[in-house]
């Protein structure tokens, strides 16, 4: 165990102003969270704390991280379209994730009753990531180019050299916000308030 982890598991995140009351996730699934941790510990995995929740490693890759949701907790396979999944237990949390699936628990009992299952899925998480299989990621050409960015760009010498000189994944980010919204205003509202940031070289969320 990490006593860096320690944290989470007692308090949260802390990334919201629920940290260490009571209607923070964490404490809500805290029974069944603790069986995750005893599982994946003990399959050998290093544990460290990556964007304020626990983030389990092998040979320094991420293989996967435990998660507290509001209506579940989770473990997330960071590269877990991979798996072969032979229990139908993997969720694809939004169609927009292209390598990271969950497996999603609501009970400390159910954890420990699949104990063998769940074991046998990070064994061929770990061997992929040893293995260094990569998931076949769509590219950027993929993804819809809403007409209100494409409109925005050819009105703007400037913003379209900044926007294609962002990393892929800053482009990926913009092109999957912008196109959300079903109304054309809201697109439009949306490109001109990121306009300043992607001029900036900054991502949605940096």
């Amino acid at each position: 165990m990490a006593p860096s982890v320690d944290f989470y598991f007692t308090d949260g995140c802390g990334r919201c102003a629920l940290v260490s009351t009571p209607a923070c996730s964490v404490r809500k699934w805290q029974p069944a969270l603790h069986e995750l941790r005893a599982l994946v510990l003990g399959c050998g995995l290093t544990e460290e704390l990556k964007w304020g929740v626990p983030c389990y490693t092998v040979q320094e890759k991420n293989v996967l991280l435990i998660h507290a949701f509001k209506e579940y907790c989770a473990l997330n396979f960071v590269n877990g379209a991979l798996l072969s999944d032979p229990n139908s237990l993997l969720v694809q949390q939004t169609a927009n994730v292209q390598a990271a699936r969950q497996i999603r628990f609501t009970d400390a009992q159910e954890i420990v009753r699949l104990q063998p299952v769940l074991e046998a899925y990070i064994r061929e998480a770990v061997a992929a990531e040893k293995a260094d299989l990569k998931v076949a990621l769509k590219q950027t050409s993929d993804f819809t180019m809403p007409d209100e960015l494409q409109a925005a760009l050819d009105n703007s010498a400037a913003l379209k050299a900044a926007f294609h000189t962002l990393t892929p994944g800053r482009q990926r980010g913009y092109l999957l916000y912008f196109s959300a919204p079903k109304q054309a205003k809201t697109r439009a509202a949306r490109v001109e308030k990121y306009t300043p940031h992607i001029l900036r070289g900054k991502g949605l969320h940096d």
